[in-house]
């Protein structure tokens, strides 16, 4: 590909030491969709909450999530899938070739899960609303796909229940999206849908409230853009929402996880990047 996945300069020796010590789119919403002004940022509200998730990439590494997901069958051991980049931010890598254990080869995964803050992994329950935020880079080569492609996913440990939340990559003919979906709910039917391609080459914000038990709630906000004067891209929030912790806890994860049985001129080499990861409860 054009542009390399991984900066030369960082090894798999150096990722795995780390492991041990956005034009505007036209806003669509299914549920109740807010109106209005634009919604106050995420990093406003945290004034209002309790701020636990705020990982420095440089120090924190991956020691900033539960674990990684990727090429869990070792089959290309010189890949580095997730590297902390430019000391600020992590990038995701995926090649078309990858295979996730699995599904039976239908699938492939990089994706990190969890949130730790010092040391200590943060546990969203059941009657608790957290507000978790972050800033996203997609580039061209990130398609979105007719088959499942999702980039952010809520998930139960213990059970591997889910996924409950999503924010998916679609496509439908010539036209890919950004979906924020409760994908537990019968349907799976979007929170709020924009097109993507205004959305990418940029660093984005993504926003995310939610509310977890098995009626819980959930508000998505997407900005084109960084800091809290960056336009609306598309927002929209929904009630009802299936997202219990099952007895455990629900445990966002981020990166690419997606079919391989879509066109395969949506599944190419390509990346994610992330920064400026938050998370507050209420």
């Amino acid at each position: 590909m054009a542009e390399p996945l991984v900066p030369r300069s960082l090894s798999r020796r150096r990722v795995l030491g780390s492991m041990a010590a956005a034009a505007v789119g036209t806003p669509i919403a299914l549920g109740q969709l807010t109106s209005g002004a634009a919604p106050a940022s995420a990093a406003s509200r945290a004034a209002a909450a309790q701020l636990l998730w705020h990982p420095d990439p440089s120090s924190a590494g991956l020691k900033a999530f539960e674990g990684i997901e990727a090429d869990r069958g070792n089959a290309h051991p010189d890949r580095d899938y997730v590297v902390v980049e430019g000391g600020d931010h992590y990038r995701f890598n995926i090649w078309k070739d990858d295979r996730d254990t699995t599904g039976g080869g239908d699938r492939q995964r990089t994706e990190s899960k969890g949130m730790v803050q010092d040391g200590t992994a943060l546990k969203m329950r059941d009657g608790e609303t957290w507000t978790i935020s972050y800033e996203m880079f997609m580039p061209t080569s990130l398609h979105g796909t007719s088959k499942f492609t999702h980039i952010f996913q809520t998930k139960t440990p213990a059970d591997n229940g889910g996924p409950y939340i999503t924010l998916d990559l679609g496509r439908s003919g010539s036209t890919e999206t950004l979906r924020a979906r409760a994908y537990a709910n019968s349907g799976s039917p979007d929170i709020a849908s924009t097109n993507l391609s205004p959305l990418r080459n940029k660093w984005i914000t993504i926003e995310w409230t939610l509310t977890i038990g098995s009626k819980g709630k959930a508000a998505f906000v997407a900005r084109n853009g960084t800091g809290p004067g960056a336009p609306v891209a598309v927002q929209g929030s929904m009630s009802n929402v299936k997202m219990p912790d099952q007895d455990d806890y629900q445990r966002p994860k981020w990166g690419i996880y997606r079919s391989v049985e879509s066109a395969s001129s949506d599944i190419l080499d390509t990346y994610l990047l992330f920064r400026n990861f938050q998370a507050s409860k209420a």
